[in-house]
C-alpha cells in the first residue's frame, strides 16, 4: 500500500465520525485510530510484526525507500478488470516482466466494452494490485512499475 492511499485513509478517519478504521491488502494491514485530537495508526508489514506510528509523516519511514521510485498505473475508468483476453488466454504482464510504452497491461470492460489498458512508459511490473475478474473503482491502483 502506497503513501499516498495511508493519507487519504487517515485524512478520511479525521474528517469523519468514525473512530477506527483497518484496511488488509496482501499481508499489510492498516488500522488508523482516532485517540482524542491525534490519530495514530499502526503499520503491519508482516502477519507478526507490528509498528505504531504517529503523526502521518511518521508512515512514511515505514515505506519501502526502493519504492520511492515507482510508477503508478491507475484505472482511468470503471469497470470489471481483466488480466488477459480470454479466460483460456495467457496473462498480458507478470510481476517481474519488462513492458514497453503502448503495451497492453490489462483490459478494463465497462458496459460490454472491453478497453485495453496500455502502459504510458517503460519500465518493470513491480505489483498486480488487483486480482483477476474484480470491479475496479476510477483511478484505483491496478499496477505498480519500477521504470528505472
Amino acid at each position: 500500500m502506497d503513501l499516498k492511499k495511508i493519507k487519504e485513509f487517515v485524512k478520511l478517519v479525521e474528517d469523519s465520525g468514525i473512530h477506527e478504521l483497518e484496511i488488509t491488502s496482501g499481508d499489510n494491514t492498516i488500522r488508523i485510530k482516532k485517540q482524542s485530537a491525534q490519530v495514530v495508526e499502526t503499520v503491519t508489514v508482516a502477519p507478526a510484526a507490528q509498528v505504531a506510528v504517529a503523526p502521518v509523516e511518521a508512515a512514511a519511514a515505514a515505506v519501502d525507500p526502493a519504492r520511492a521510485g515507482w510508477r503508478e498505473v491507475n484505472s482511468p475508468i470503471v469497470g470489471t478488470y481483466y488480466s488477459a483476453p480470454s479466460p483460456d488466454s495467457p496473462v498480458f504482464v507478470n510481476v517481474g516482466d519488462k513492458v514497453s510504452s503502448g503495451q497492453v497491461l490489462c483490459i478494463v470492460e465497462a458496459m460490454k466494452v472491453m478497453n485495453e489498458i496500455e502502459a504510458e512508459f517503460s519500465g518493470t511490473i513491480k505489483e498486480i494490485c488487483i486480482d483477476d475478474a474484480q470491479p475496479i473503482e476510477a483511478e484505483a491502483l491496478m499496477f505498480l512499475i519500477d521504470p528505472s
